[in-house]
């Protein structure tokens, strides 16, 4: 569903420049061999940036791996299977991995090498550095 570079070919050029014009969203847009309905992407990439915005912490495992660390909160749990389930559904390069420890949650994403760049753009998501 997310791919860093999706789009820009088609951005339009910076006022009297050459330059391409990206957005912030651009940096997280959706894989062409996604099987969620173009419809349906825009909610999605809601509700990715819903569960991303309460992690309190974002690490890098090297560069296909990335650990979102939240505070545990009633139904934070589910909500994070559910979407990262959903997710795998329809990209199913992801792999994730959601664990519950003493007092937080980790969300564990994994992605092959050539997908490696959509990892930095869902820990910017985050607002967390990259």
């Amino acid at each position: 569903m997310l791919d860093r570079f999706a789009g820009v070919e088609n951005s339009p050029l910076a006022f009297r420049t050459q330059v391409r014009v990206y957005r912030r969203a651009m940096a997280f847009e959706i894989l062409h061999s996604c099987s969620l309905p173009t419809a349906e992407r825009p909610v999605r990439l809601a509700e990715f940036d819903e569960l991303l915005s309460s992690a309190t912490s974002a690490e890098r495992g090297g560069p296909t791996l990335l650990t979102f660390h939240f505070d545990d909160r009633d139904g934070l749990e589910a909500q994070a299977r559910d979407l990262t389930a959903r997710e795998s559904d329809c990209c199913s390069f992801f792999e994730f991995s959601v664990v519950k420890g003493a007092g937080e949650v980790r969300v564990e994403v994994r992605v092959p090498e050539p997908h490696a760049g959509i990892l930095d753009s869902l820990q910017s998501r985050a607002g967390q550095p990259a």
